[in-house]
């Protein structure tokens, strides 16, 4: 699949530290190139859209890969280096225009010549690896004539004061043979219409090579394992995507349960996905006169209150926005809080949302629980409210 690019309008841009492409193509599993990257097909749809009818492209590009992953490494390793490659697959001859590193800790080099129709170029990236035991997920923008938004390339891994054995590194979540850091992961945003894809390394702990295929998998989840089946001893690469449902918004979890070699584990992978609403092909005019949510409060304070009652926590809140505001969903951090009314608020209007809190769900002392709120709005498509009280 090819990748269609519109030419840039803008002037460079500084990427910050932890920026992340939620639509990242998996890591080998030693850190060389995976398969080519290309954006999912809605991604692709959705920047058509956006786009200015009038405008034609300009630059075909293809990635060997947008992330590099050096895995489990120790302090004595000492600078980590990767290459990204770039092939402009197009009619016409382009040029990287510059590479900003998300920070100082990170050295970068890339080929400076025009290049031509069919040819390649190279973005070389050097991890000092100085900050001693650590995890790194460290961000490069790259800008390229033609292309109408920079690509960020990624390099991530985890330091450690000495070389761990697979088991120690893996054992923590294993399912037999299958080693795992963990059983639940996440993805990036996930907008409507779109896919979220990620990746995470895996090992085989045994001494027979590991096939692993899953079962139960939820509707919008794909997975896949590289190498596969995964040698006696080493590690592999899981990479999963989520695929936004239309109307489902919010905190959600997809399950899948990994079969191996044949024999269903007993414990399922989690893998959380917030979804948002798509703005990308909004209209300037659409929105100017979009919602916009205004609470007089981000945080209810309840006081002082005995264990075991049951209150009530009320958010007021304002449209100060040309149009309804829609609340799609409200995802509370504790079961502890429920939400109780979930308004839709007409343009000038203000109405209440209202959460009951069970404090019979919380310890004693101090407690603090965060609600996400997902709307329609582009300057606040997510909300985070507080609840807060003191249990005695």
């Amino acid at each position: 699949m090819k990748v269609l690019f519109f030419p840039l309008a803008a002037a460079f841009l500084v990427a910050t530290c932890g920026s992340r492409n939620a639509n990242s193509a998996p890591a080998a599993q030693d850190g060389s190139a995976s398969a080519p990257f290309v954006a999912p097909v809605t991604e692709l749809a959705a920047s058509l859209d956006a786009a200015d009818p009038a405008e034609e492209a300009v630059a075909v590009l293809t990635w060997d890969k947008t992330v590099h992953d050096f895995g489990d490494v120790s302090t004595a390793d000492g600078p980590l280096s990767c290459t990204f490659t770039l092939t402009n697959v197009g009619k016409e001859p382009i040029a990287i225009f510059e590479v900003v590193s998300s920070c100082g800790c990170t050295d970068v080099k890339w080929t400076r010549e025009p290049v031509p129709a069919g040819g390649k170029a190279t973005i070389s990236a050097t991890y000092k690896n100085e900050d001693g035991p650590t995890a790194f997920d460290k961000t490069l923008t790259v800008y390229v004539s033609g292309v109408k938004r920079p690509v960020v390339l990624r390099l991530r891994g985890v330091v450690h004061e000495k070389k761990k054995s697979l088991s120690e590194l893996y054992g923590a979540q294993k399912l037999g043979a299958f080693g795992l850091k963990t059983r639940s992961y996440k993805t990036g945003t996930l907008k409507q219409g779109l896919s979220a894809s990620e990746t995470a390394l895996v090992a085989n702990l045994g001494k027979t090579p590991l096939s692993i295929s899953f079962a139960d998998v939820s509707a919008p989840l794909s997975l896949s394992v590289t190498p596969n089946p995964i040698p006696a001893g080493s590690t592999a690469t899981l990479s999963y995507t989520v695929t936004a449902q239309k109307g489902v918004y919010g905190r959600n979890v997809y399950t899948a349960t990994p079969v191996l070699n044949g024999k269903k584990a007993d414990k399922p992978l989690e893998i959380t996905a917030w979804t948002q609403e798509n703005f990308a092909a909004w209209s300037d005019a659409e929105r100017r006169e979009a919602a916009l949510p205004v609470f007089e409060t981000s945080t209810a304070n309840l006081g002082i209150i005995e264990k075991g009652s049951v209150v009530e926590a009320v958010f007021p809140c304002a449209n100060r926005g040309g149009s309804a505001l829609q609340f799609f969903k409200a995802d509370p951090e504790s079961p502890a809080l429920t939400v109780t009314a979930l308004p839709g608020v007409p343009s000038g209007q203000k109405e209440s949302v209202r959460f009951s809190l069970d404090t019979s769900l919380l310890p004693k002392g101090e407690n603090v629980i965060m609600v996400s709120l997902t709307t329609n709005s582009p300057l606040r498509p997510l909300v985070n409210l507080f609840v807060a009280t003191e249990l005695r």
